[in-house]
């Protein structure tokens, strides 16, 4: 039940290369539908949830971009890559037992509603999960500021940001095998030391609103759950 539950409403931040998987590239149908299994998890438990996913594993406007196509117009290829992935997520939901709402940024009213706050309050309140696509609506801003927008606006009690480390770390672990994991760490180390959590936009927007986040490996079974519990997953930013 949601007591057990330190945070009780939460916005998930997941990138579009989660959902791809092992296969580097699209949607893969096994990692939708484990990540539907554990949130249905924690949803029926009571815990009021909306997700911000990017569109990497479609398309990445930036590196559409730095191809030579205008960075407006690469961005809002972007958005609608979001899109997509919502429709996938949303789908995956359902056939789990959990209602599903698509909010899209960009009018699309065929296939999801506008965004609005109040309503998207309404929905997580009714154990509706709420699935934010279309980035904020604008070129040049990442999914990421998006989370921390919509995070801040939603009232949570957490933003949690969803990788396929288990952390942050002083250096990329990949490259430096005696980089060192942070239990907890504050916004304003994150942005002075550099450190490649969210864009500088998505940080300051978390701490001057109080925000906190944890990054966590979702690759790791249910870590969704456990963090939520408060148990020790990932890096606490606060």
């Amino acid at each position: 039940m949601a007591e057990e539950y330190r945070y009780k409403r939460v916005l998930l931040k997941l990138s579009g290369e989660a959902l791809a998987g092992d296969l580097g590239y699209g949607i893969d149908p096994k990692v939708v539908d484990s990540l539907a299994d554990e949130i249905a998890d924690v949803v029926h438990d009571g815990v009021q949830l909306a997700i911000v996913v990017g569109g990497g594993n479609i398309f990445r406007g930036v590196s559409g971009a730095t191809d030579g196509m205008d960075r407006a117009q690469a961005d809002y290829i972007g958005m609608l890559a979001t899109v997509m992935n919502a429709l996938a997520l949303q789908d995956a939901f359902e056939r789990h037992g959990i209602f599903g709402r698509v909010q899209s940024a960009i009018n699309m009213q065929e296939v999801s509603e506008p965004y609005i706050r109040r309503r998207a309050i309404r929905h997580m309140e009714k154990g509706r999960v709420v699935i934010l696509a279309a980035g904020t609506g604008n070129p040049y801003f990442t999914t990421d500021t998006t989370a921390a927008l919509r995070a801040c606006e939603l009232d949570v009690d957490v933003l949690m940001k969803a990788t396929k480390v288990d952390g942050v770390y002083d250096s990329d672990p990949v490259k430096n095998p005696d980089a060192k994991r942070y239990d907890r760490i504050s916004y304003m180390e994150v942005l002075s030391q550099g450190l490649n959590v969210m864009d500088s936009t998505a940080t300051s927007l978390c701490m001057d609103n109080k925000v906190p986040m944890i990054v966590f490996d979702l690759t790791v079974q249910g870590n969704i759950a456990r963090a939520l519990k408060g148990e020790d997953v990932g890096t606490t930013v606060e």
